[in-house]
């Protein structure tokens, strides 16, 4: 299996609900609301990729100023590609994206949290949210 990784390469709506779907973040996330999706896929400033052939099996898709601070909203690789490094290798190149000292920040899913600790993430008990 060749994974070729893209950086800023065009994705419709329909691969990027598709590897949300086939990955657990779909669970969370809002698959059911197509023009929400377009707009979180069509707005985002750094999107890193992972194809098979012309299939997307995975995605970090970040919003960032480049060299402050980056937020890596969606971290998805599908179930069927797990484990094989996609996650850690769409990371380190959203990472290769960014300034020197600019910071990823992300909110982990509840059975992520452990996975980002081990990878050298700290954790930080000051995020706050506030729904629309």
């Amino acid at each position: 299996m060749t994974i070729e990784y893209k950086i800023n390469a065009p994705v419709t709506t329909e691969q990027f609900l598709r590897v949300l779907e086939t990955s657990t973040l779909g669970e969370r996330r809002p698959v059911q609301d197509r023009a929400r999706i377009e707009g979180m896929i069509t707005n985002s400033n750094l999107v890193v990729t992972a194809w098979v052939g012309d299939e997307l099996v995975g995605i970090a898709r970040s919003m960032t100023d480049f060299y402050y601070a980056c937020y890596l909203s969606d971290l998805a690789v599908s179930r069927e590609y797990q484990a094989a490094g996609i996650g850690k290798e769409l990371q380190a190149l959203t990472k290769k994206q960014l300034q020197p000292g600019c910071k990823i920040i992300l909110i982990a899913a509840p059975a992520a949290n452990t996975y980002y600790e081990h990878i050298g993430y700290k954790s930080n008990p000051r995020c706050w949210v506030l729904d629309s």
